[in-house]
Protein backbone atom coordinates (compact mmCIF):
# COMPACT_ATOMS: atom_id res chain seq x y z
CA UNK A 1 0.00 0.00 0.00
CA UNK A 2 2.88 2.35 0.64
CA UNK A 3 4.09 1.88 -2.94
CA UNK A 4 0.60 2.50 -4.31
CA UNK A 5 0.25 5.67 -2.25
CA UNK A 6 3.70 6.90 -3.30
CA UNK A 7 2.97 6.46 -7.01
CA UNK A 8 -0.55 7.96 -6.62
CA UNK A 9 0.92 11.04 -4.91
CA UNK A 10 3.35 11.48 -7.80
CA UNK A 11 0.53 11.16 -10.32
CA UNK A 12 -1.57 13.72 -8.42
CA UNK A 13 0.98 16.51 -8.31
CA UNK A 14 3.14 15.74 -11.36
CA UNK A 15 2.29 17.53 -14.65
CA UNK A 16 0.38 15.40 -17.14
CA UNK A 17 1.06 14.97 -20.83
CA UNK A 18 -2.38 16.31 -21.69
CA UNK A 19 -3.46 19.51 -19.99
CA UNK A 20 -7.08 18.36 -20.05
CA UNK A 21 -6.27 15.71 -17.45
CA UNK A 22 -4.94 18.38 -15.07
CA UNK A 23 -8.00 20.53 -15.67
CA UNK A 24 -10.46 17.68 -15.07
CA UNK A 25 -8.62 16.63 -11.90
CA UNK A 26 -8.69 20.20 -10.62
CA UNK A 27 -12.41 20.48 -11.43
CA UNK A 28 -13.07 17.23 -9.56
CA UNK A 29 -11.33 18.54 -6.43
CA UNK A 30 -13.11 21.91 -6.75
CA UNK A 31 -16.50 20.20 -7.07
CA UNK A 32 -15.92 18.22 -3.88
CA UNK A 33 -14.61 21.36 -2.16
CA UNK A 34 -17.61 23.51 -3.08
CA UNK A 35 -20.10 20.81 -2.06
CA UNK A 36 -18.31 20.46 1.29
CA UNK A 37 -18.34 24.23 1.82
CA UNK A 38 -22.08 24.30 1.10
CA UNK A 39 -22.73 21.52 3.60
CA UNK A 40 -20.66 23.12 6.39
CA UNK A 41 -22.13 26.60 5.90
CA UNK A 42 -25.75 25.48 5.50
CA UNK A 43 -25.77 23.27 8.58
CA UNK A 44 -24.05 26.03 10.57
CA UNK A 45 -26.70 28.54 9.52
CA UNK A 46 -29.46 26.18 10.68
CA UNK A 47 -27.63 25.82 13.99
CA UNK A 48 -27.46 29.60 14.24
CA UNK A 49 -31.19 29.99 13.70
CA UNK A 50 -31.86 27.24 16.24
CA UNK A 51 -29.76 28.98 18.90
CA UNK A 52 -31.28 32.35 18.06
CA UNK A 53 -34.83 31.03 18.46
CA UNK A 54 -33.77 29.23 21.62
CA UNK A 55 -32.47 32.53 22.93
CA UNK A 56 -35.90 34.11 22.48
CA UNK A 57 -37.55 31.36 24.51
CA UNK A 58 -34.82 31.38 27.17
CA UNK A 59 -36.02 34.62 28.71
CA UNK A 60 -39.62 33.42 29.02
CA UNK A 61 -39.49 29.65 29.41
CA UNK A 62 -38.00 28.03 32.53
CA UNK A 63 -35.00 25.74 32.54
CA UNK A 64 -37.21 22.87 33.68
CA UNK A 65 -40.99 22.62 33.77
CA UNK A 66 -43.03 20.06 35.71
CA UNK A 67 -46.53 19.27 34.47
CA UNK A 68 -48.99 16.46 35.02
CA UNK A 69 -49.30 13.77 32.32
CA UNK A 70 -53.07 13.40 32.65
CA UNK A 71 -55.34 16.35 33.21
CA UNK A 72 -54.50 20.04 33.35
CA UNK A 73 -53.87 20.88 36.99
CA UNK A 74 -52.43 19.27 40.10
CA UNK A 75 -51.74 20.01 43.75
CA UNK A 76 -48.23 21.49 44.18
CA UNK A 77 -48.15 20.16 47.75
CA UNK A 78 -47.92 16.58 46.48
CA UNK A 79 -45.49 14.52 48.57
CA UNK A 80 -43.46 13.50 45.47
CA UNK A 81 -42.91 17.15 44.59
CA UNK A 82 -41.86 18.02 48.13
CA UNK A 83 -38.73 15.91 47.66
CA UNK A 84 -37.98 17.76 44.43
CA UNK A 85 -38.30 21.12 46.12
CA UNK A 86 -35.66 20.19 48.69
CA UNK A 87 -33.05 19.31 46.05
CA UNK A 88 -29.91 21.50 46.18
CA UNK A 89 -30.00 21.81 42.39
CA UNK A 90 -33.28 23.77 42.55
CA UNK A 91 -32.56 27.46 43.02
CA UNK A 92 -36.03 28.90 42.23
CA UNK A 93 -39.42 27.18 42.57
CA UNK A 94 -42.29 29.01 40.86
CA UNK A 95 -45.94 27.88 40.66
CA UNK A 96 -48.01 28.94 37.63
CA UNK A 97 -51.59 28.51 36.47
CA UNK A 98 -52.17 28.90 32.75
CA UNK A 99 -55.45 28.71 30.82
CA UNK A 100 -57.32 30.38 27.96
CA UNK A 101 -59.82 33.14 28.62
CA UNK A 102 -61.85 35.77 26.80
CA UNK A 103 -60.39 39.28 27.13
CA UNK A 104 -62.44 42.37 26.34
CA UNK A 105 -61.50 46.01 26.16
CA UNK A 106 -64.29 48.42 25.28
CA UNK A 107 -65.63 47.20 21.90
CA UNK A 108 -62.88 44.68 21.15
CA UNK A 109 -62.37 41.16 22.39
CA UNK A 110 -60.04 38.21 21.77
CA UNK A 111 -59.12 34.85 23.26
CA UNK A 112 -55.85 35.00 25.17
CA UNK A 113 -53.83 32.79 27.48
CA UNK A 114 -53.75 34.08 31.03
CA UNK A 115 -50.60 32.98 32.84
CA UNK A 116 -50.85 33.43 36.56
CA UNK A 117 -47.45 33.61 38.24
CA UNK A 118 -46.30 33.90 41.84
CA UNK A 119 -43.74 36.26 43.36
CA UNK A 120 -40.83 33.96 42.41
CA UNK A 121 -41.47 34.34 38.69
CA UNK A 122 -39.29 37.43 38.41
CA UNK A 123 -36.34 35.48 39.83
CA UNK A 124 -37.15 32.51 37.62
CA UNK A 125 -37.14 34.21 34.21
CA UNK A 126 -35.11 37.09 32.87
CA UNK A 127 -38.38 38.92 32.39
CA UNK A 128 -36.78 42.35 32.78
CA UNK A 129 -34.98 41.85 29.45
CA UNK A 130 -38.36 41.52 27.70
CA UNK A 131 -40.23 44.39 29.36
CA UNK A 132 -40.92 47.71 27.67
CA UNK A 133 -42.67 50.70 29.20
CA UNK A 134 -42.42 53.07 32.13
CA UNK A 135 -44.17 51.03 34.82
CA UNK A 136 -42.92 48.51 37.36
CA UNK A 137 -43.41 44.75 37.34
CA UNK A 138 -46.19 44.56 39.93
CA UNK A 139 -49.10 42.19 39.33
CA UNK A 140 -51.22 42.95 42.37
CA UNK A 141 -51.55 45.15 45.40
CA UNK A 142 -54.05 45.33 48.23
CA UNK A 143 -56.72 46.84 45.97
CA UNK A 144 -56.49 45.67 42.32
CA UNK A 145 -54.81 43.18 40.00
CA UNK A 146 -52.43 44.30 37.24
CA UNK A 147 -51.31 42.67 34.01
CA UNK A 148 -48.36 42.65 31.61
CA UNK A 149 -49.71 41.67 28.17
CA UNK A 150 -47.83 40.81 24.99
CA UNK A 151 -47.22 43.70 22.63
CA UNK A 152 -49.33 42.26 19.80
CA UNK A 153 -52.18 41.47 22.17
CA UNK A 154 -52.32 45.16 23.07
CA UNK A 155 -52.66 45.96 19.39
CA UNK A 156 -55.48 43.45 18.94
CA UNK A 157 -57.41 44.98 21.83
CA UNK A 158 -56.71 48.52 20.63
CA UNK A 159 -55.35 49.72 23.97
CA UNK A 160 -52.04 51.34 24.80
CA UNK A 161 -49.64 50.63 27.61
CA UNK A 162 -51.48 52.87 30.06
CA UNK A 163 -55.08 51.94 29.24
CA UNK A 164 -57.53 53.70 31.52
CA UNK A 165 -60.36 51.19 31.69
CA UNK A 166 -59.44 47.73 33.01
CA UNK A 167 -59.39 44.63 30.84
CA UNK A 168 -62.42 42.40 31.40
CA UNK A 169 -61.43 38.73 31.54
CA UNK A 170 -63.97 35.88 31.34
CA UNK A 171 -63.46 32.14 31.94
CA UNK A 172 -65.97 29.28 32.31
CA UNK A 173 -66.77 28.19 35.85
CA UNK A 174 -65.59 24.64 36.54
CA UNK A 175 -68.35 22.03 36.35
CA UNK A 176 -71.05 24.44 35.12
CA UNK A 177 -72.63 24.29 31.66
CA UNK A 178 -73.01 27.54 29.78
CA UNK A 179 -76.62 28.66 29.45
CA UNK A 180 -77.14 30.17 26.01
CA UNK A 181 -79.95 32.39 27.31
CA UNK A 182 -77.74 33.78 30.08
CA UNK A 183 -74.07 32.91 29.33
CA UNK A 184 -72.65 35.30 31.90
CA UNK A 185 -74.10 33.15 34.70
CA UNK A 186 -71.65 30.36 33.85
CA UNK A 187 -68.58 32.58 33.63
CA UNK A 188 -66.14 33.92 36.17
CA UNK A 189 -65.19 37.54 35.57
CA UNK A 190 -62.12 39.49 36.57
CA UNK A 191 -60.58 42.89 35.97
CA UNK A 192 -56.94 43.57 35.12
CA UNK A 193 -55.54 47.08 35.30
CA UNK A 194 -52.63 48.53 33.35
CA UNK A 195 -49.16 48.16 34.82
CA UNK A 196 -47.59 50.43 32.20
CA UNK A 197 -45.53 47.52 30.82
CA UNK A 198 -45.63 45.06 27.93
CA UNK A 199 -43.32 42.23 26.96
CA UNK A 200 -41.81 41.42 23.56
CA UNK A 201 -40.48 37.92 22.89
CA UNK A 202 -40.53 38.25 19.08
CA UNK A 203 -42.60 35.06 18.92
CA UNK A 204 -46.24 35.21 17.85
CA UNK A 205 -47.17 32.46 20.30
CA UNK A 206 -46.34 34.78 23.21
CA UNK A 207 -46.65 38.32 21.91
CA UNK A 208 -50.14 37.80 20.45
CA UNK A 209 -51.74 35.44 22.95
CA UNK A 210 -50.20 35.77 26.43
CA UNK A 211 -50.81 38.12 29.30
CA UNK A 212 -49.15 37.83 32.69
CA UNK A 213 -51.22 38.14 35.85
CA UNK A 214 -50.83 37.20 39.48
CA UNK A 215 -51.39 33.61 40.58
CA UNK A 216 -54.16 34.73 42.95
CA UNK A 217 -56.06 36.34 40.08
CA UNK A 218 -55.72 33.23 37.90
CA UNK A 219 -56.93 30.95 40.71
CA UNK A 220 -59.96 33.14 41.27
CA UNK A 221 -60.72 33.39 37.52
CA UNK A 222 -60.38 29.67 36.74
CA UNK A 223 -61.85 28.43 40.01
CA UNK A 224 -58.71 26.63 41.16
CA UNK A 225 -58.11 27.64 44.81
CA UNK A 226 -55.09 25.32 45.29
CA UNK A 227 -54.07 23.62 42.06
CA UNK A 228 -51.55 24.83 39.48
CA UNK A 229 -50.92 23.85 35.87
CA UNK A 230 -47.12 23.78 36.11
CA UNK A 231 -44.14 24.19 38.41
CA UNK A 232 -41.29 26.06 36.78
CA UNK A 233 -37.73 25.66 38.03
CA UNK A 234 -34.47 27.53 37.73
CA UNK A 235 -31.42 25.46 38.56
CA UNK A 236 -28.44 26.50 40.62
CA UNK A 237 -25.49 27.89 38.64
CA UNK A 238 -23.21 25.18 37.29
CA UNK A 239 -25.86 22.46 37.45
CA UNK A 240 -25.98 20.01 34.55
CA UNK A 241 -29.50 20.36 33.15
CA UNK A 242 -29.70 16.84 31.75
CA UNK A 243 -28.69 15.13 34.99
CA UNK A 244 -30.92 17.39 37.08
CA UNK A 245 -33.85 16.62 34.79
CA UNK A 246 -33.34 12.88 35.18
CA UNK A 247 -33.08 13.14 38.96
CA UNK A 248 -36.19 15.31 39.25
CA UNK A 249 -38.16 13.00 36.94
CA UNK A 250 -37.15 10.02 39.07
CA UNK A 251 -38.27 11.73 42.30
CA UNK A 252 -41.50 13.11 40.82
CA UNK A 253 -42.58 9.72 39.55
CA UNK A 254 -44.45 8.61 36.42
CA UNK A 255 -47.43 10.86 37.09
CA UNK A 256 -45.44 14.00 36.27
CA UNK A 257 -43.64 15.11 33.11
CA UNK A 258 -40.37 17.04 33.36
CA UNK A 259 -39.34 19.05 30.29
CA UNK A 260 -36.36 21.24 29.44
CA UNK A 261 -36.59 24.35 27.26
CA UNK A 262 -36.25 22.51 23.96
CA UNK A 263 -38.88 19.94 24.91
CA UNK A 264 -41.28 22.72 25.91
CA UNK A 265 -40.99 24.04 22.33
CA UNK A 266 -40.72 20.62 20.69
CA UNK A 267 -42.85 21.50 17.66
CA UNK A 268 -40.73 24.50 16.70
CA UNK A 269 -37.40 22.73 17.05
CA UNK A 270 -38.70 19.55 15.39
CA UNK A 271 -39.56 21.59 12.30
CA UNK A 272 -36.13 23.19 12.31
CA UNK A 273 -34.41 19.80 12.64
CA UNK A 274 -36.50 18.47 9.74
CA UNK A 275 -35.52 21.42 7.56
CA UNK A 276 -31.87 20.88 8.48
CA UNK A 277 -32.08 17.17 7.59
CA UNK A 278 -33.75 17.90 4.25
CA UNK A 279 -31.07 20.47 3.40
CA UNK A 280 -28.36 17.97 4.34
CA UNK A 281 -29.87 15.29 2.08
CA UNK A 282 -30.33 17.74 -0.80
CA UNK A 283 -26.74 18.98 -0.60
CA UNK A 284 -25.50 15.39 -0.30
CA UNK A 285 -27.25 14.67 -3.60
CA UNK A 286 -25.42 17.63 -5.13
CA UNK A 287 -22.20 16.17 -3.73
CA UNK A 288 -22.99 12.88 -5.47
CA UNK A 289 -23.37 14.73 -8.76
CA UNK A 290 -20.11 16.56 -8.15
CA UNK A 291 -18.34 13.24 -7.53
CA UNK A 292 -19.23 12.08 -11.05
CA UNK A 293 -16.34 14.30 -12.14
CA UNK A 294 -14.07 11.85 -10.31
CA UNK A 295 -15.14 9.09 -12.69
CA UNK A 296 -14.14 11.19 -15.68
CA UNK A 297 -10.90 12.31 -14.05
CA UNK A 298 -9.79 8.78 -13.18
CA UNK A 299 -10.77 7.40 -16.60
CA UNK A 300 -8.69 10.10 -18.30
CA UNK A 301 -5.79 9.34 -15.98
CA UNK A 302 -6.05 5.62 -16.71
CA UNK A 303 -5.89 6.28 -20.44
CA UNK A 304 -2.85 8.52 -20.07
CA UNK A 305 -0.95 6.13 -17.78
CA UNK A 306 -1.39 2.98 -19.88
CA UNK A 307 2.29 2.95 -20.76
CA UNK A 308 3.29 3.34 -17.10
CA UNK A 309 0.93 0.54 -16.14
CA UNK A 310 2.49 -1.73 -18.75
CA UNK A 311 5.96 -0.91 -17.43
CA UNK A 312 4.87 -1.74 -13.88
CA UNK A 313 3.47 -5.06 -15.00
CA UNK A 314 6.71 -5.88 -16.78
CA UNK A 315 8.46 -5.21 -13.47
CA UNK A 316 6.20 -7.69 -11.72
CA UNK A 317 3.26 -5.56 -10.52
CA UNK A 318 -0.06 -7.43 -10.35
CA UNK A 319 -3.55 -6.12 -11.12
CA UNK A 320 -4.23 -5.43 -7.44
CA UNK A 321 -1.27 -3.05 -7.15
CA UNK A 322 -2.34 -1.17 -10.26
CA UNK A 323 -5.88 -0.79 -8.97
CA UNK A 324 -4.63 0.40 -5.58
CA UNK A 325 -2.61 3.12 -7.32
CA UNK A 326 -5.71 4.62 -8.91
CA UNK A 327 -7.80 4.04 -5.78
CA UNK A 328 -5.23 6.06 -3.83
CA UNK A 329 -5.21 8.69 -6.58
CA UNK A 330 -8.97 9.16 -6.36
CA UNK A 331 -8.85 9.00 -2.57
CA UNK A 332 -6.27 11.78 -2.46
CA UNK A 333 -8.47 13.96 -4.69
CA UNK A 334 -11.44 13.38 -2.40
CA UNK A 335 -9.39 13.94 0.75
CA UNK A 336 -7.89 17.20 -0.58
CA UNK A 337 -11.33 18.43 -1.60
CA UNK A 338 -12.85 17.49 1.78
CA UNK A 339 -10.06 19.12 3.82
CA UNK A 340 -10.10 22.25 1.68
CA UNK A 341 -13.90 22.41 1.81
CA UNK A 342 -14.08 22.05 5.58
CA UNK A 343 -11.34 24.63 6.07
CA UNK A 344 -12.93 27.11 3.67
CA UNK A 345 -16.37 26.50 5.17
CA UNK A 346 -15.10 27.18 8.70
CA UNK A 347 -13.39 30.33 7.46
CA UNK A 348 -16.58 31.61 5.83
CA UNK A 349 -18.57 30.83 8.98
CA UNK A 350 -16.04 32.77 11.08
CA UNK A 351 -16.24 35.75 8.72
CA UNK A 352 -20.04 35.64 8.83
CA UNK A 353 -20.03 35.54 12.62
CA UNK A 354 -17.56 38.42 12.83
CA UNK A 355 -18.65 40.73 10.02
CA UNK A 356 -22.13 39.55 8.98
CA UNK A 357 -21.23 39.42 5.30
CA UNK A 358 -24.53 37.91 4.11
CA UNK A 359 -27.53 39.92 5.28
CA UNK A 360 -31.22 39.08 5.45
CA UNK A 361 -32.36 42.29 3.83
CA UNK A 362 -32.81 45.90 4.83
CA UNK A 363 -31.71 46.76 8.34
CA UNK A 364 -34.49 46.58 10.92
CA UNK A 365 -36.90 44.35 8.99
CA UNK A 366 -35.85 41.19 10.83
CA UNK A 367 -34.81 40.25 14.35
CA UNK A 368 -31.22 39.94 13.12
CA UNK A 369 -29.63 41.78 10.21
CA UNK A 370 -27.33 38.94 9.07
CA UNK A 371 -27.65 35.16 8.88
CA UNK A 372 -26.77 33.70 12.30
CA UNK A 373 -24.05 31.03 12.27
CA UNK A 374 -23.07 28.43 14.85
CA UNK A 375 -20.46 25.80 14.01
CA UNK A 376 -20.86 22.48 15.82
CA UNK A 377 -18.13 19.87 15.84
CA UNK A 378 -20.61 17.04 15.28
CA UNK A 379 -21.83 18.60 12.04
CA UNK A 380 -18.29 19.15 10.79
CA UNK A 381 -17.39 15.51 11.48
CA UNK A 382 -20.61 14.33 9.81
CA UNK A 383 -19.90 16.42 6.71
CA UNK A 384 -16.30 15.22 6.50
CA UNK A 385 -17.35 11.56 6.80
CA UNK A 386 -20.15 12.05 4.25
CA UNK A 387 -17.74 13.52 1.70
CA UNK A 388 -15.24 10.71 2.23
CA UNK A 389 -17.93 8.02 1.92
CA UNK A 390 -19.60 9.45 -1.20
CA UNK A 391 -16.25 10.24 -2.84
CA UNK A 392 -14.86 6.85 -1.88
CA UNK A 393 -17.79 5.07 -3.52
CA UNK A 394 -17.34 7.10 -6.70
CA UNK A 395 -13.63 6.25 -6.80
CA UNK A 396 -14.30 2.58 -6.13
CA UNK A 397 -16.84 2.45 -8.97
CA UNK A 398 -14.46 4.11 -11.42
CA UNK A 399 -11.52 1.83 -10.62
CA UNK A 400 -13.59 -1.34 -10.24
CA UNK A 401 -15.55 -1.16 -13.49
CA UNK A 402 -13.68 1.19 -15.78
CA UNK A 403 -10.33 -0.31 -14.82
CA UNK A 404 -11.32 -3.61 -16.44
CA UNK A 405 -11.59 -1.91 -19.81
CA UNK A 406 -8.88 0.72 -19.61
CA UNK A 407 -6.08 -1.04 -17.70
Amino acid sequence: MKLSLYIARRYLFAPKKHRAVNVISALSACGVTLATVALVCTLSVFNGFREMVGGFFTAFDPELKITVRQGKTFDPADSCLAAVRRLPEVAVWSETLEESALVRYKGRQTVATVKGVDNEFRRLAAIDTLLFGTGTFVLQDSVVFYTVPGVDLLSQLGCGLAFVDPLQVYAPRPGIRINVANPSAGLNKGYLHASGLTFIVNQDKYDSHYLLASLDFARHLFGQPRDVSAIELRLAPGTDTGRAKQRIARLAGPRFLVQDRYEQQADVFRIMESEKLISYLFLTFILILACFNLVGSLSMLMLEKRDDVQTLRNLGADRRLVRNIFLCEGGLIVLCGAVAGVGLGLLLCHLQQTFGLVTLGQTGQFVTDAFPVSVQAGDVVAVFCTVLCVGGLAVWYAVRYLGRRLL
